[in-house]
């Protein structure tokens, strides 16, 4: 809770005051796709996922007048050294191969079979950073190859 909700609210709150007084400020969140639909074993990790859309959509409506726009990033998973973990451990615990575990655990929701590359995720930060996100404020993005769909 600390680091993935607690952490983003006092960064906020940090950041506030020059934002406000600039007339200008982006909140990028990178919260999950568990953001928006719970898994089996992961309570704690959904819960405060929703939390940081909670926070996000609060900032969104508290910057508007001031310039501050907020959103958040959904990814699916991502291919970091941190699932690699997770695929491997995963492999252990169900005895089976580690493309099995992509396959049967990770993307079995997706329609997208492959894992998301970290510039996606980049690339959408980018975006919502840009002045060109300047109406976009309150929402969060799914990126999460067609996981949510269903």
């Amino acid at each position: 809770v600390d680091l993935m909700l607690t952490a983003p609210f006092l960064l906020t709150q940090a950041a506030w005051p020059s934002m406000r007084e600039n007339g200008w400020g982006r909140i990028i969140n990178i919260a999950s796709i568990h953001a928006h639909v719970a898994s089996p074993g992961k309570a704690a990790y959904t819960s405060v996922k929703h939390g940081l859309i909670g926070l996000t959509k609060t900032a969104a409506l508290e910057g508007g007048a001031d310039g501050i726009t907020a959103n958040a990033i959904c990814p699916a998973y991502v291919k970091t050294p941190l699932v690699e973990n997770q695929i491997a451990d995963q492999a252990r615990l169900h005895g089976m191969s580690e493309q099995d575990v992509i396959e049967q655990i990770m993307l079995k929701n997706a329609a997208v079979k492959r894992l998301i590359d970290p510039a996606e995720v980049a690339a959408m930060v980018g975006y919502l950073a840009s002045d060109a996100a300047g109406a976009v404020s309150g929402s969060s993005w799914n990126i999460d190859l067609g996981w949510t769909a269903q």
